[in-house]
């Protein structure tokens, strides 16, 4: 049996003592390490930069999973997880101090030198920033954003044809409606072929008004040829079922509507159709554009043949018009009626003129010694202020827009200047038709435009086929009204501000408001525009007298450059109606306008 060696008691209580005391240490030691972690999670990190947020449907505000989104210089980029969570860390820099734009001048804010000053997001489905979606500032010191993207809305539908086997693809077009130097025009969206079955699916569509139609199809099938050898087609057809353009329903498309669609085209025969000309064309490069006699608008087309010199192409039985501009030194054009009777066309021949030239002369009434030039008006340009005795009013500028829907013909301008003594005012290359003239001064204000007794500021200038035009008489004074206003407090929104990570007080994001007087009674209709400072007020100077309507609205400065009656009607109750006179100062106080209103 194997004894049992046992120490001493003294022995064995020096040894549980010296145990303890590496015990003691290390617990010490682990507490003060656990501290120090604690106390360095509660320590800012100097050493990086945060900066997080979320991506919405603009509709519904749901959040939107893998989404892009970007800085605007392309050097930041990630996707939204499953939340629509977006986040970017960035290696903290040094801070230079600049003005805050938004706020009081005097409020100073400091702006990090390597994380975005602006982000956007995409995603399939949803407007890419050039279709209407802006980039969302980023303050210096914001650590939380979100970003609306507007769903895309569709048109899609059917082509519907009987017999119709696919082979031969109908093209359907699409317009929308838009307003350009405050009127309504009509222009391409752009155009789809239809699949075999005739279906088709037109996307990326932003709100707003449309019309749909149909181009011409010619069958070429032989085995559709009529026994006679007859060519056969289809006329445009526009939606539902209407007879021309002007006609066809509107669509009104909200963000991420889908409408649902058909047209449905009708056979009918087609002649050849061969114009020559009673003069040689100065350019190859011809312009042609053809509609029913009396109903403008797109569909109908005829084609430029340079090697004899003719307009060629079929048309089924009507009387049409045709118009058609050479492009070069000289522009030509002309226009002319033709009518289809069953059989081929092979004249008359068509005439192009040389387009004639307008005289334009400045009277300046101006009542003070220094005037501030004038800014602010939607659609056209800001000219620097000049000396009143200029030979040449460069701060004028002068131009004709055809007064027309469908932008048919092309705006004009006035010539350049040939050399310093050149003080000529001249718009040349002017084609015969109806014309508004506008007049962008960055003085003052126009006060009256006239030519040969019309009085241009409400009637369009007409200009006549082999008749002189009178030359434009302008008047620009400096006397206008000023007006002077607020936003209501009532329809602000109060932004959201953020917690700086420097010493530096916190910049509130204020509600951007812009004021919109839009002339009623000038055919000018173009917007005169403010932007309200932080606290609200805003300013307009050198109006034109006159009536005007007034409203303020929370989005981008550039989104209403153009003012439907269909819009002032549903915000009739936050529209005012103002009155202004020379030399007046008005006030007037102003409810914002939401933009999702």
């Amino acid at each position: 049996m194997a004894e049992r060696f046992e120490k001493p008691a003294l022995i064995q209580g020096n040894m549980r003592r010296r145990s303890r005391v590496p015990a003691i240490g290390f617990a010490l030691l682990t507490f003060a390490c656990a501290t120090h972690a604690q106390l360095a999670s509660r320590t800012p990190d100097h050493t990086v930069d945060h900066l997080g947020g979320t991506v919405v449907n603009s509709i519904t505000h749901e959040p939107i999973g893998r989404a892009l989104v970007l800085s605007s210089d392309n050097h930041f980029a990630t996707m939204t997880d499953d939340r629509g969570r977006f986040a970017f860390t960035f290696a903290a820099a040094q801070t230079r101090p600049v003005p805050d734009r938004t706020a009081d001048p005097s409020q100073m804010q400091n702006v990090s030198l390597t994380r975005p000053t602006h982000l956007t997001a995409r995603k399939v489905g949803f407007l890419a920033p050039a279709e209407g979606q802006e980039f969302y500032e980023v303050y210096p010191d914001q650590q939380e954003l979100t970003i609306s993207l507007v769903p895309e809305a569709r048109i899609v539908g059917h082509v519907i044809v009987p017999g119709f086997d696919g082979s031969n693809k109908m093209q359907v077009e699409l317009y929308r409606r838009v307003f350009r130097e405050g009127r309504e025009e009509w222009e391409s969206a752009g155009n789809v072929s239809t699949r075999a079955d005739g279906e088709f699916r037109i996307a990326e569509l932003r709100p707003g008004s449309y019309r749909l139609l149909t181009l011409e199809n010619l069958d070429h099938n032989p085995l559709n040829l009529k026994a006679d050898g007859q060519l056969l087609g289809y006329p445009p057809a526009y939606y539902p079922s209407a007879s021309d353009f002007a006609t066809a329903d509107i669509i009104h498309l909200k963000a991420g509507e889908t409408f649902q669609s058909s047209i449905s085209p009708v056979k009918r025969e087609y002649y050849p159709v061969n114009l020559p000309f009673t003069n040689p064309l100065a350019s190859p490069e011809l312009s042609l554009k053809v509609w029913p006699q009396g109903h403008p608008g797109p569909g109908y087309s005829l084609g430029y043949d340079p090697r004899d010199g003719t307009i060629q192409g079929f048309l089924p039985n009507g009387t049409y018009t045709l118009q058609a501009t050479s492009f070069g030194p000289n522009v030509m054009g002309g226009m002319m009626n033709f009518t289809v009777a069953g059989a081929a066309v092979a004249g008359p021949a068509f005439t192009l003129l040389q387009g004639s030239s307008i005289t334009v002369n400045v009277r300046e009434e101006f009542q003070h010694q220094q005037t501030e030039p004038t800014v602010g008006i939607a659609g056209g340009t800001s000219f620097p202020q000049v000396a009143q005795d200029s030979r040449r009013p460069n701060y004028l500028q002068v131009g004709l827009v055809p007064d027309e829907e469908f932008g048919l013909a092309t705006p004009i301008t006035l010539r350049p200047s040939n050399n310093q003594d050149d003080e000529s005012l001249v718009l040349e290359n002017v084609l015969p038709g109806r014309y508004r003239v506008i007049a962008y001064t960055g003085i003052g204000y126009t006060s009256s435009i006239a030519s040969g007794g019309m009085d241009l500021l409400r009637q369009p200038l007409v200009v006549v086929t082999g008749a002189s035009v009178p030359s434009i008489e302008i008047t620009v004074r400096d006397d206008g009204a000023e007006l002077e206003g607020t936003l209501d407090p009532a329809t602000l929104t109060p932004e959201h501000s953020f917690q700086p990570k420097t010493t530096l007080p916190a910049v509130p994001k204020r509600p951007q408001g812009f004021v919109y007087l839009v002339p009623i009674d000038k055919i000018d209709a173009r917007p005169k525009i403010a932007q309200s400072d932080y606290q609200g007020k805003f300013m307009l100077s050198q109006l034109a007298p006159g009536a005007y309507h007034a409203f303020a609205v929370d989005g981008p400065g550039n989104q209403m450059q153009w003012v439907s009656e269909e819009w002032l009607k549903q915000h009739e109750s936050k529209v005012q109606t103002i009155h202004v006179v020379e030399g007046q100062k008005a006030h007037v106080r102003l409810p914002l306008i939401k933009e999702n209103e």
